[in-house]
């Protein structure tokens, strides 16, 4: 299958795997400024991240990039609705090319702008800020995932798995592969270092990204997946051109 495209004048005949390549090149010539504009300047994105993210334990920060993974194959939205006029282009292409760390932590600092934090001088979400959070924007985030992950990752996912959990954040966080073992000791997984968390659509468990820290408690989870947009399914409408 190939694409016609315009390169200036000239006529471009492009297969579906270059394109994909040339808008994941162009997102992550972007991607630094549409995500700086989410969050206050600190220099670095995984700088940024070890001030602000934890684990789900412990203090530390996801990986400021992660190896691609074979992800659906689908074509990239072009209408990605946003009450506020963010620009969601870098993350669609980060998730149909696979960067599924960078698509992470994007999503995480969307939130942070979304929820009004950033505005507040925080980088990070209050559990009591979530409800600030357009619905129109979570579910263009939502579908992204659901289409790019074949219906296995994102917040929808995860509100399933707490469902089935019934409410026990360390039964969802083992449902959801958020936790290992140390020999017999259970632990939740740690963003630091060499980060434990899988990155990959085929490896990964159900609802195991995207990541939320539970640095200052389980409530900031518990309120997005509470979160009105999930009140009917509305959201998982794909808006029309």
């Amino acid at each position: 299958i190939f694409l016609t495209i315009f390169v200036g004048k000239n006529l471009v005949m492009l297969s579906v795997g270059m394109m994909k390549l040339a808008l994941y090149v162009i997102a992550v010539a972007t991607a630094t400024s549409s995500v700086s504009s989410f969050t206050a300047p600190m220099g670095s994105r995984q700088a940024r991240s070890m001030a602000v993210f934890s684990t789900m334990a412990d203090a530390g920060a996801p990986p400021a990039s992660g190896s691609t993974t074979d992800v659906a194959d689908e074509a990239i939205p072009t209408v990605l609705p946003s009450d506020v006029g963010m620009d969601y282009i870098p993350l669609a292409t980060m998730l149909a090319t696979g960067q599924l760390a960078e698509a992470d932590q994007f999503t995480r600092d969307a939130l942070i702008t979304l929820a009004g934090s950033k505005a507040k001088g925080r980088d990070f979400v209050y559990f009591t800020e979530v409800k600030n959070i357009p619905s129109t924007d979570l579910a263009t985030i939502e579908r992204l995932w659901l289409k790019f992950s074949k219906g296995k990752f994102g917040y929808s996912v995860q509100k399933r798995k707490w469902r089935l959990a019934k409410g026990d954040f360390e039964v969802f966080c083992r449902k959801i592969g958020w936790t290992t073992t140390d020999g017999e000791v259970e632990r939740k997984k740690r963003w630091f270092g060499a980060s434990e968390f899988t990155y990959d659509v085929k490896k990964a468990p159900e609802g195991h990204l995207p990541l939320t820290s539970a640095l200052r408690g389980t409530s900031l989870i518990k309120q997005l997946l509470e979160h009105p947009v999930w009140d009917n399914d509305d959201w998982k409408k794909e808006p029309e051109a």
